[in-house]
């Protein structure tokens, strides 16, 4: 099932913290309840995104990796 992306942050080739305050001000441009996607090529990225979503109160639906590119899924509280 393909879940529906409300919108996406390309954060390729920033390093922490860019990642996360790119995902801070974009997460307030959507719904709550809607899903932004990430997407960063920082591996340091991945205990970033875990720690950012329990500290918000956002939920961390998905985290892949593919070819070196992270993708979150961050659902807005």
């Amino acid at each position: 099932m393909a879940l529906e992306i409300a919108k996406t942050v390309d954060a390729k080739g920033l390093s922490c913290p860019m990642p996360i305050v790119k995902t801070a001000q974009a997460i307030k441009d959507v719904p709550s309840g809607a899903l932004l996607e990430v997407l960063s090529t920082d591996a340091g990225s991945t205990r970033d995104f875990a720690a950012w979503a329990k500290s918000t109160g956002n939920e961390l639906v998905e985290q892949t990796v593919d070819g070196g590119v992270y993708r979150f899924v961050l659902r807005k509280k």
